[in-house]
């Protein structure tokens, strides 16, 4: 079989964009010649690459692996391209990198650091929510999504997560607020601001107070840590708070750690597709021991 890179084009700008409409019209042509071209291209390869979803169009499990080569097929191409353009090749890598919308700046800061000293590499960070970032990664759009949850795979997206790092989540407040904190009885009463419903966070200290039979009062509930921060920064209320989240405020004195809540704890994922060849890069990003970054921040 001789690959048509003519069909792999094609193929490959409509699973960029996941809808046939909008890829024909960026590439100037109708949408049945469009779709003529990928079927042939499926003909040739004997495997269906998309999966219709209502409107938009899936990749299936081959449409992943075939726009895997594509990916890397094009960005050579690009990199042939500037070389006879420039008179010397960029020898730049690129990692597409998303993280949950809630999540910490700072571990994000502290996790990608090494990234940034790469004179070699171009890091692509996105952010989003959690269900637009797998669809994203399944897609082959991103390589990694970083998030404080976990995901379970199955065989037509076959998401592996890794727990990249764990931390304590503390009670934080303003200076000199309290004294002789011992939990639980600290928190019988106490005005809380708090992560929002949906968080692990807050599924960890509900169980804590409703296994100690204690009961705060909460004054806010917040889905976003950066909001969060603001709020544990500019108000009287103590927060339930990983202290990374206020880094810079513990170490200004602005906000004390009045101490771990025990058995609550934060944790960090790393989600990636499972495939047979991961890029060098990402492979070491994920073996750092999680207190070379934790310690960062």
């Amino acid at each position: 079989m001789k690959l048509n890179y003519h069909h792999l084009f094609y193929f490959w700008e409509v699973a960029r964009t996941g809808h046939l409409t909008r890829a024909a019209e960026a590439l100037h042509i109708s949408q049945s010649a469009l779709s003529g071209q990928i079927r042939k291209l499926e003909d040739s390869f004997g495997e269906a690459l998309f999966i219709r979803e209502g409107r938009r169009l899936k990749l299936s499990e081959a449409g992943r692996v075939a726009f895997s080569y594509a990916e890397e097929i094009f960005r050579q191409g690009a990199e042939l391209s500037a070389l006879f353009e420039s008179g010397h090749q960029p020898a730049r890598e690129t990692l597409k990198v998303g993280a949950v919308a809630t999540l910490s700046r700072n571990f994000q800061e502290g996790f990608l650091a090494p990234l940034l000293e790469q004179d070699d590499l171009e890091l692509s960070l996105q952010s989003g929510g959690l269900d637009d970032l797998l669809r994203r990664l399944s897609a082959h759009r991103l390589d990694l999504v970083l998030s404080n949850q976990s995901v379970q795979g199955d065989q037509q997206n076959p998401f592996r997560s890794r727990r990249i790092a764990r931390q304590p989540v503390s009670i934080i407040g303003p200076p000199d607020a309290a004294t002789n904190v011992v939990f639980p009885d600290f928190l019988q009463g106490l005005r809380l601001i708090v992560p929002g419903a949906e968080n692990n966070i807050r599924h960890a200290f509900d169980q804590f107070c409703d296994y100690h039979k204690v009961r705060p009062r909460l004054i806010a509930e917040v889905d976003d840590m950066a909001m969060m921060r603001l709020l544990a920064r500019d108000t009287r209320y103590f927060s339930v708070l990983p202290p990374v989240v206020v880094r810079d405020e513990l170490k200004a004195g602005s906000l004390v750690d009045y101490g771990a809540l025990p058995g609550v704890f934060e944790e960090f994922y790393a989600i990636s597709i499972r495939r047979r060849f991961e890029p060098a890069i990402l492979t070491r990003l994920l073996a750092q021991p999680a207190g070379d970054f934790l310690n960062q921040i």
